[in-house]
């Protein structure tokens, strides 16, 4: 089996700051510079009800889309039930010593729920460099044997292994996307911020999913926790990541956590619905708010589009 491997550092995007927009926090993610005409922007959205039930019965009257504040007419919904392809990005830097059998286990959830006959997923690893160690494979469900020998060791390029990976998903057409990362949080050597990455992602359509791979005692949702959200790795900049590309975070301590999270990323790209309408004709990064005119349903979506592009450009 070949394996292929990226200098992450030595991946340099070009960004351009947008002023308009926000993202979960209020921040605005950076753009990269722009290359190629786009005309239909299509947006995967997740809708749920007050309950956290998935809504499916919604028609394109049900939902508005804002660029950049201005209402855009949607040309198409669909709700067809595509395959799945996803891309499992492990962190075996220094700091994951001793997570790894847990960061194993949450993968394996997530695999045991793709459809052997449809579905697709490759594995990566990263440290200060991104490695395959599968390339995407239709009806994989069990991690390769590579990974159990892994010695996690050195710094962490987390948010530049993150961008290369979903530039990588990107590419695979036809399927519902989507990057799901397994770290304990920790960044100590990347280029890229995670609002540069959110960009790169949510340019391209690619959902971010982090998945916590953390002990109780630095759960802040748990008991046990000795940390306060505020404190937490994944709170703040790491969450706007997730929610710009229309991802999230899941902190899973428990074998039982971690088998719920991975259930909820696949059922959400399975109850996604695809809204397309056409490109601004302006270049350059558009805030989108993608939302149901019933205030009581909640829309999930990436946070903008880029027009003039179909790929963020790396130099």
């Amino acid at each position: 089996m070949a394996r292929g491997k990226l200098i992450i550092g030595a991946t340099i995007v070009t960004f351009v700051l947008a002023n308009q927009g926000a993202g979960a926090q209020g921040q605005v993610p950076p753009v990269a510079s722009f290359k190629s005409s786009v005309d239909m922007v299509r947006i995967a959205a997740v809708v749920r009800d007050a309950k956290g039930r998935f809504v499916q019965d919604l028609t394109v009257r049900d939902f508005e889309v804002m660029d950049e504040g201005r209402t855009r007419a949607i040309s198409d919904l669909q709700r067809d039930i595509a395959g799945v392809s996803i891309a499992v990005l492990f962190d075996v830097s220094g700091s994951m010593e001793g997570h790894m059998p847990n960061a194993r286990e949450a993968a394996t959830h997530v695999l045991s729920w793709l459809d052997a006959s449809r579905d697709e997923a490759a594995i990566y690893t990263f440290d200060t460099h991104l490695d395959e160690r599968m390339p995407f494979t239709t009806g994989l469900r069990t991690l390769p044997g590579s990974l159990t020998s892994v010695v996690p060791f050195g710094a962490t390029s987390l948010h530049d292994a993150i961008a290369l990976t979903a530039r990588r998903v990107g590419e695979r057409e036809g399927r519902r996307r989507a990057v799901i990362v397994m770290t304990d949080g920790a960044d100590n050597a990347s280029h890229l911020k995670p609002s540069d990455v959110s960009a790169i992602a949510s340019g391209i359509d690619v959902p971010v999913y982090i998945f916590g791979i953390v002990p109780s005692i630095d759960n802040p949702s748990a008991d046990a926790s000795t940390h306060s959200v505020e404190a937490n790795a994944f709170a703040g900049p790491l969450a706007d990541l997730a929610a710009w590309t229309g991802g999230h975070v899941f902190v899973a301590s428990t074998p039982g956590q971690r088998s719920i999270a991975a259930r909820q990323i696949i059922d959400e790209l399975r109850h996604q619905y695809i809204i397309a309408f056409e490109s601004s004709g302006k270049p350059g990064w558009h805030p989108l708010v993608v939302r149901a005119r019933n205030k009581d349903l909640i829309v999930r979506a990436r946070s903008g589009y880029i027009a003039g592009q179909s790929r963020p450009t790396a130099h």
